[in-house]
């Protein structure tokens, strides 16, 4: 009888175990998801903010014709990757690309006094830090999930259940980790 109320108990405690253990995997597994969402949301915003700011330049940057199509075209493909690597490398070329876009507008002190310019040039880059600041919890809940899917006893419940590892969102760029010199 005693043994019995021991497998019993055992059982009940396995059970409860692997229901814990398996909502957590979905909980970080959502909360990934909405890290990706939230990045999206970045996205759009700085996808739509893009060609109010190309309009604004064009008049002043006639001659800067082959940047701003450089903008255009890297918006484009951002906005048609899909999936978190392509979606990574696309950004990555996008923001290679405005930084070309900014040191060009450098040239013009008129253009950087126009008020709209600065409006857009003001609401890029907020835009860009909440992209970074997305990106940042993004890659924080996907390593809280892959650790979860990768350490032990969680792991053969993640194998069992169909759970993968997910992808970090990173800079495939190795121009873009150097550090860049600034010399007055």
């Amino acid at each position: 009888m005693v043994t019995n109320i021991i497998l019993i108990s055992l059982a009940v405690i396995l059970i409860i175990w692997v229901i814990s253990m398996y909502n957590s995997l979905v909980r970080l597994r959502n909360q990934v998801k909405n890290a990706w969402s939230q990045i999206d949301v970045q996205l759009k915003r700085r996808y739509d903010l893009i060609p109010n700011l190309i309009e604004t330049v064009k008049g002043y940057m006639k001659h800067e014709r082959e940047t701003l199509e450089a903008v255009t075209r890297m918006r484009a493909q951002a906005m048609e990757a899909t999936g978190v690597a392509d979606k990574a490398r696309a950004e990555n070329m996008l923001s290679s690309a405005l930084g070309q876009f900014k040191v060009a507008v450098e040239n013009y002190p008129d253009l950087k006094a126009n008020k709209n310019f600065l409006a857009l040039q003001e609401e890029l880059t907020s835009t860009e830090n909440k992209i970074s600041f997305a990106r940042q919890n993004y890659n924080d809940q996907v390593l809280f999930f892959n650790n979860k899917t990768e350490m032990f006893p969680s792991n053969i419940l993640a194998g069992m259940f169909g759970f993968k590892k997910e992808v970090f969102f990173e800079i495939e760029d190795p121009q873009e980790r150097v550090v860049p010199k600034v010399s007055f």
